[in-house]
């Protein structure tokens, strides 16, 4: 080892030291994840939760050490009551958010779940300290009931589902 050699190259817990020094300064970001579910016609389901002033698509926030899909998969549990596998359900769409308002930056994923069953459809039951109610709606409803930003992302992840490939957007536009 010469003398200007870091120290963590050769000793596995100084390495483990410098690693940990690194995560520890390194950014740390929030992350989204939802979920394209439509209804047998085709029309896509919204949400309208009580904490904010418009409707939103299913999902929600990751939680720490949480992948974004299991996180999904947990937030449609806890939401609606939809339980699904995660073979059902495709990635999208990825959009970086830049900083806004009060808020970090944050990466947003939308997965798309494909058309739920009838019966599917019947055991929807939202948590009522969550959502006010859910609809199933055509796009056009969508983009009038959704903030902008999240009706650009709905899109471009529509287009991609459709392609079978992912969007990678910055603040709801291509990269």
């Amino acid at each position: 080892m010469t003398a200007d050699e870091p120290l963590y190259r050769r000793d596995p817990e100084a390495w483990r030291q410098h690693l940990a020094e690194g995560n520890a300064k390194q950014a740390r970001k929030r992350v989204g994840a939802d979920a394209i579910l439509r209804d047998p016609q085709g029309r896509i389901l919204l949400v309208d939760p009580d904490y904010k002033p418009d409707w939103d698509l299913p999902g929600g926030m990751i939680e720490a050490n949480e992948p974004p899909l299991d996180g999904l998969l947990r937030e449609l549990k806890e939401e609606l009551n939809l339980e699904l596998a995660p073979d059902q359900l495709a990635l999208s769409c990825i959009d970086w958010v830049s900083p806004h308002g009060p808020w970090d930056d944050s990466l947003m994923f939308i997965f798309d779940a494909g058309r739920l069953l009838a019966d599917q459809i019947a055991q929807l039951e939202p948590d009522r300290d969550e959502l006010r109610r859910y609809s199933f709606v055509e796009p056009a409803q969508a983009q009038q009931r959704l903030r902008p930003y999240v009706w650009l992302r709905l899109e471009a992840a529509l287009k991609a589902a459709e392609s079978q490939t992912v969007a990678y957007l910055h603040d709801g536009h291509p990269a």
